[in-house]
């Protein structure tokens, strides 16, 4: 036989990129389809709810409206009220299309324990201070819980584990606002350490540095109170993923390539561990949008959910319905975003074609 030179295969690695790309594509854009059914979802029952109620709930809030203003309601108040809630000849489709319109251009309402300012504009003011105050408390929760419990995990057994993992369980147990009071009752009343409501100095000129310092002066007790008695759920829930992990063939193979110990647990086991906290850990992010409105309220602090006690208390219900759309909003626009981040995290979740 003549020796010939055989020309090698082509190369599959370009088509199966482009197939991978593909579906990766094809993954995410489910995802955005999903959410965005699910946003079309919850305006459409936010929509909805008021045109169920028993009774004109038109007449009942411009009744409201009257009563607080000490006067007659405005004719234009009283159309948007309409248009809001019912009560037009314009159909329910033109009154769905409308709203829907109103909606994508920002417009909530018109708040009745705050008249005539806009649902829109109170929001706003008060997201500020529940990012400030809940988001750090649910971070640093997250932070210290997931670290602890991954330690606890590794270390299954030991005097560390034996101490935090019961301590964690009794202070899930504890009812929040109970710490709480006690925590304004002994570091506020008592010793006077910390402010007894506010979310800052009231003397300090707004956006002057003793006005963020005076901010982070009120909202210390808080945040340790959230963080005290919620980092007990993510140590229990790291640690227990942990101690699943540690058996598994990966972080066999880790110890036994005779790498250091604390890289076979963050590298190998924690990393994996902390997957599924991840995703819980989302969903607690979306829902910071909501404020705490037991911890809001304890403390007299101008956020969300202050703003929502205050709101179901004094039956404001078109800042009732605006709080509640814009949270669910956010939280799904959270959860997108870390549903797309959790992709890049565990490639198994990936779609393959």
């Amino acid at each position: 036989m003549t020796g010939t030179t055989l020309a090698p295969p082509a190369s599959p690695a370009p088509a199966a990129r482009g197939r991978r790309r593909s579906g990766h594509l094809r993954g995410w854009a489910g995802r955005l389809g999903f959410y965005l059914v699910a946003a079309w979802s919850a305006v459409t029952l936010n929509f909805g709810l008021p045109r169920l109620m028993s009774g004109n709930a038109t007449d009942a809030i411009t009744q409201q409206i009257a009563t607080k203003s000490g006067g007659s309601v405005p004719p234009e108040t009283v159309a948007s009220i309409q248009k809001l809630f019912g009560g037009t000849d314009q159909g329910l489709v033109r009154e769905y299309l409308s709203y829907l319109g109103r909606i994508l251009h920002g417009d909530l309402g018109i708040s009745l324990t705050n008249y005539p300012t806009p649902v829109g504009e109170l929001i706003t003011s008060a997201l500020p201070w529940t990012l400030l105050l809940v988001g750090t408390a649910t971070v640093l929760s997250f932070l210290v819980g997931s670290a602890l419990g991954a330690l606890c995990g590794w270390r299954s057994g030991s005097r560390m584990d034996s101490v935090l993992s019961p301590l964690s369980t009794f202070l899930s147990s504890v009812p929040y606002f109970w710490v709480a009071l006690f925590a304004l009752w002994l570091f506020a009343f008592v010793l006077g350490w910390a402010p007894l409501a506010g979310g800052a100095d009231p003397d300090a000129e707004s956006g002057s540095p003793a006005f963020w310092l005076s901010t982070l002066h009120y909202g210390l007790l808080p945040v340790i109170t959230m963080v005290f008695s919620s980092f007990g759920g993510w140590l229990l829930g790291m640690r227990n993923m942990t101690l699943t992990t540690t058996s598994e063939d990966y972080v066999l193979l880790g110890r036994a390539k005779g790498l250091s110990p604390a890289r076979v647990m963050f590298r190998y086991a924690a990393r994996n561990a902390v997957l599924p906290t991840f995703t819980s850990f989302a969903l607690a992010i979306g829902s910071v949008i909501g404020g705490a409105v037991v911890t809001e309220t304890v403390f007299g602090y101008p956020g969300m959910g202050n703003l929502l006690a205050g709101a179901v208390s004094n039956r404001d219900l078109p800042l009732m319905q605006g709080i509640l759309l814009f949270t669910t909003l956010a939280v799904l626009v959270a959860n997108f975003l870390v549903d797309s981040v959790y992709v890049l995290l565990d490639p198994r979740t990936r779609r393959q074609n």
